[in-house]
């Protein structure tokens, strides 16, 4: 049986990392999957889509679609905060420590995980309180992918290292497509236009 593309162990890394990260994006139903397909994952190798849920791939970090204050108590950020225990107080303490309580849309942050595989969170949110219903002209998804990406470009860890050096590929699920009521297209051409934004000109 052949492994899933994103569902195979990461490649051990060289001395030098690569321009861009490894993306995987994940979708367990069928329009967002298609929409990563057709949108997203034209642009570059470095992407590609695991139909299915963002648990089954082999990553160093997972992106959390979180909200502004760091509580992981629905959708998929439940599904992290029962599969990793302490990632939750992780972000709440992040957030209070880094950001006064408040972790703006268009910022992200990373936390370990707790867990050796995947050994990173990245929390980004896309909506400021728990919950919230995003309005059908949102930008939020495009501020949050683009906040990840940065965050991998140019971020550093909290004990030393640069994310990019601890950090060769990251699964990401859909961001706002969930409680938020993004539609799956509107996720995919923000993600693109955040992908290229950040790294297409290098």
């Amino acid at each position: 049986m052949t492994a899933e593309p994103g569902t195979h162990p990461t490649p051990p890394r060289a001395s030098e990392p690569a321009s861009t990260p490894e993306l995987v994006l994940c979708a367990v139903d069928e329009p967002l999957a298609r929409a990563w397909q057709t949108v997203v994952a034209p642009r570059t190798a470095r992407v590609r889509v695991h139909q299915g849920s963002v648990l089954d791939v082999v990553a160093d970090a997972v992106v959390s679609p979180a909200n502004s204050y760091g509580w992981m108590r629905g959708g998929i950020d439940a599904v992290y905060a029962t599969a990793f225990p302490e990632v939750e107080q992780n972000v709440r303490s992040a957030v209070l420590a880094y950001h006064g309580g408040e972790l703006p849309i268009g910022e992200a942050l990373v936390v370990p995980t707790g867990e050796p595989q995947p050994a990173w969170l990245i929390s980004s949110p896309t909506m400021r309180e728990p919950g919230e219903r995003l309005p059908a002209d949102t930008v939020h998804p495009y501020l949050a992918a683009r906040a990840v990406f940065l965050l991998w470009r140019d971020g550093a860890l909290e004990h030393g290292g640069r994310v990019r050096h601890a950090v060769g590929r990251i699964a990401m699920p859909g961001l706002g497509t969930g409680v938020g009521g993004v539609a799956p297209e509107v996720c995919a051409r923000q993600v693109a236009a955040a992908w290229d934004e950040v790294f297409a000109a290098r």
